[in-house]
């Protein structure tokens, strides 16, 4: 018998299933459906599917936006200047040298970590419920904005 203290006696809802953060941001990591592991999490190089195929979760409302490149160029930026600074205090090189080795550099692993970073944050969405994930909608009309009738 549950107590009156027992949120799931109080509000009579049902308790949600666990959905472990490190788990479904490495499945997300990995570029599978971040609830089964099984499924792909992309149809296009950036393009999210709309359901999972093998578990049937729905993805299609995953706001990730611009969180991925923000992280793809703070982690990126921060290797590459290193890399700059190490390799610049060791070898004298002309600028166009450097420029050679680090453009390159710099373009081929932002494009490749890029894809793995987005589902990483789709996975992170969904394990925390974000954006839809947890059942509930995510529209402007959900929110209490000041000055707007209701």
């Amino acid at each position: 018998m549950s107590t009156p203290t027992d949120p799931v006696a109080r509000y009579g809802d049902t308790p949600e299933v666990e959905r472990p953060l490190g788990r479904s941001v490495i499945r997300g990591l990995m570029n599978r459906c971040p609830a089964c592991g099984n499924g792909k999490l992309f149809r296009a190089f950036l393009k999210p599917v709309d359901h999972c195929a093998a578990c049937g979760e729905a993805m299609h409302h995953q706001r990730a936006d611009d969180l991925p490149p923000y992280i793809v160029i703070l982690v990126l930026g921060h290797v590459v200047v290193g890399g700059y600074m190490l390799t610049d205090l060791t070898f004298v090189l002309p600028v166009w040298v450097h420029l050679a080795i680090w453009a390159p550099i710099t373009v081929i692993t932002a494009l490749a970590s890029i894809q793995p970073i987005k589902g990483g944050v789709i996975g992170l969405q969904w394990a925390l419920r974000m954006h839809g994930f947890g059942g509930e909608s995510d529209g402007p009309d959900d929110y209490d904005i000041p000055g707007r009738p209701n």
